[in-house]
């Protein structure tokens, strides 16, 4: 992506999805940005940190801090980026006294690890958002600072009450770990226990399991769960799959607890899911 695009749209946000194996450049910029990792593996450097960004996962990179995203696996991801510059935010700086709206950035870059439901509130923010970018209709511009506004509380209070997200440290143990979860996202249908995945990558079942949650904000278990869920979710908007077809594609044997699984992640049932979203379809509140 263009980083000098947002010096004519004070706003641009854009969503790619891509096999591409390999690196971009160190780069920075004078914009605030947030990526937001939807599904995949990536490791994100901003200057002297790095961080492994899987599903869920939200990249606060400051201004003019040097950063670049690497994919060196060739394993499929895809990222929403928001780029924004302060002046779009003056009006609220001005206007309120007791939020900063840029406070989530005033300690430094770093990155946020969300749940299940948190991130079906942030992937409709940002799909209304990247609606309202493209269709450029009457008062567009005024309704993307609302949502931005409405994104920067949301990151404040979540910031305010949980811990950042590890760094990762570069070493053999912990690129058995990401090839691990490489092979969960390629093969998450399977039947998958922890004693197979950790002989498959010569660990210990116990040094897969103290190291998984670390590595990627997740145990083992919820790691599987969040990543068969995701695409239950995607077939249950996209496809006419039977719900009982849908949990068998994505690797449950038991309709029962795929449904107990996908409302603990969700808060909802696979049937109230799918209703809600083909609501928002017709409505074309997505683009």
């Amino acid at each position: 992506m263009d980083h000098l695009c947002y010096k004519s749209n004070p706003i641009h946000i854009s969503r790619e999805k891509t096999t591409q194996c390999g690196r971009s450049e160190f780069h920075r910029h004078d914009a605030y940005e947030i990526q937001y990792t939807v599904s995949g593996n990536l490791y994100s450097s901003i200057e002297d940190k790095t961080y492994q960004t899987v599903g869920g996962v939200l990249l606060l990179i400051n201004r003019n801090d040097k950063h670049r995203s690497m994919n060196a696996n060739g394993s499929e991801y895809e990222k929403v980026t928001l780029l924004f510059q302060k002046e779009v935010l003056r009006s609220l700086l001005q206007e309120n006294e007791d939020f900063d709206p840029l406070s989530c950035f005033r300690s430094g870059s770093s990155a946020i690890k969300l749940g299940g439901r948190e991130q079906d509130f942030i992937e409709e923010l940002f799909r209304k958002m990247i609606a309202e970018h493209q269709k450029n209709l009457p008062g567009s511009h005024y309704y993307r600072k609302i949502m931005l506004a409405e994104l920067l509380l949301f990151i404040k209070r979540k910031l305010d009450s949980s811990q950042r997200y590890d760094l990762i440290e570069s070493n053999l143990a912990h690129k058995a770990i990401s090839q691990a979860v490489n092979f969960i996202n390629q093969n998450f249908y399977q039947r998958l226990t922890l004693d197979d995945v950790s002989k498959k990558f010569f660990l210990s079942a116990s040094y897969l399991s103290r190291t998984f949650k670390p590595a990627t904000g997740y145990t083992f278990i919820e790691y599987i769960n969040t990543i068969r869920v995701k695409e239950a979710r995607s077939l249950l908007s996209n496809s006419e799959l039977s719900i009982s077809e849908i949990a068998d594609r994505v690797g449950y044997a038991n309709l029962t607890h795929f449904g107990r699984v996908f409302k603990s992640i969700t808060g909802f049932s696979p049937m109230k899911y799918r209703q809600k979203n083909r609501l928002f379809l017709k409505d074309g509140l997505f683009p």
